[in-house]
């Protein structure tokens, strides 16, 4: 009776145990990705280096198996991409030094698409911001913003999606693609607290932009950001988690990022 009742207790703790990790395994939901794939398409500011693929080997080799490698170079600011702090202001967060639990976390959508529709210019507020409050509540300390222009349906087309085809410093000049007014961005850094900021375009500051403004006040509070981040379209307004996490470069100010949402 003895050994019975210790094999029924073993495993009624066993059972819960295993109901435990269950309960606090990876969070259920429809998992959305938001990279880009990087390749020759692979859209690069236009005096930035593109991404390359070279071969090593592929094939079967003399004993017998299949094996493949490859060497890739890029730019750190090209593709789906973080930029890291350091990027625009001297000491603080390379990319190796932020904090992981800013990468991830509870995510909301602010769509701007509208409002981007006939101006290529368009530079999302503090407007914006607010009225996406009134219809959803006030932005939780500690989320995660992603900024929809919807030109996120453009990429790769690089004359849709940047404004222009060229290449160099002289095509800069060209660039027309939305972004967040320093104005928005300084409020939000005075008045909300969130972890990261990303949207679907090249860039944090709108194409136009000579003295990348929102940039700088941004960084300069540590919150990084999400460049060309894809499927934008598929998110809600809230609900929703992200994970980001950009090759760990030591030192880097930018590198390629693997960012993906989890719908509740």
């Amino acid at each position: 009776m003895k050994t019975l009742t210790f094999i029924l207790s073993f495993t009624l703790v066993t059972a819960a145990a295993v109901g435990q990790r269950r309960g606090a395994g990876f969070p259920p939901g429809t998992i959305v990705d938001l990279s880009y794939p990087f390749d020759s398409e692979t859209v690069y500011w236009p005096t930035a280096e593109a991404f390359h693929l070279e071969k090593d080997f592929e094939g079967v080799t003399g004993k017998g198996f299949y094996y493949s490698a490859y060497k890739y170079s890029a730019a750190e600011h090209g593709g789906t991409h973080l930029d890291a702090p350091v990027h625009f202001s001297q000491g603080h967060h390379t990319v190796d030094q932020i904090p992981l639990e800013q990468l991830m976390g509870s995510g909301i959508l602010v769509d701007v698409t509208k409002q981007c529709e006939n101006n290529s210019d368009y530079q999302v507020t503090t407007g914006d911001f607010l009225a996406w409050e009134k219809k959803h509540g006030k932005m939780a300390t500690g989320s995660i913003l992603l900024l929809r222009t919807g030109f996120g349906r453009f990429y790769p087309d690089r004359m849709r999606y940047l404004g222009t085809e060229g290449r160099g410093p002289e095509a800069v000049a060209g660039l027309h693609f939305p972004g967040l007014h320093p104005e928005a961005a300084r409020w939000l850094t005075a008045n909300r607290s969130i972890k990261a900021i990303g949207l679907d375009t090249a860039s944090i500051d709108y194409g136009q932009s000579t003295l990348f403004e929102s940039h700088r006040i941004l960084f300069d509070k540590n919150i990084p950001a999400f460049e060309n981040v894809a499927n934008l379209d598929r998110l809600p307004p809230k609900g929703f988690s992200v994970i980001a996490l950009p090759m760990k470069i030591k030192g880097g100010s930018g590198a390629p990022l693997r960012i993906l949402a989890i719908l509740a």
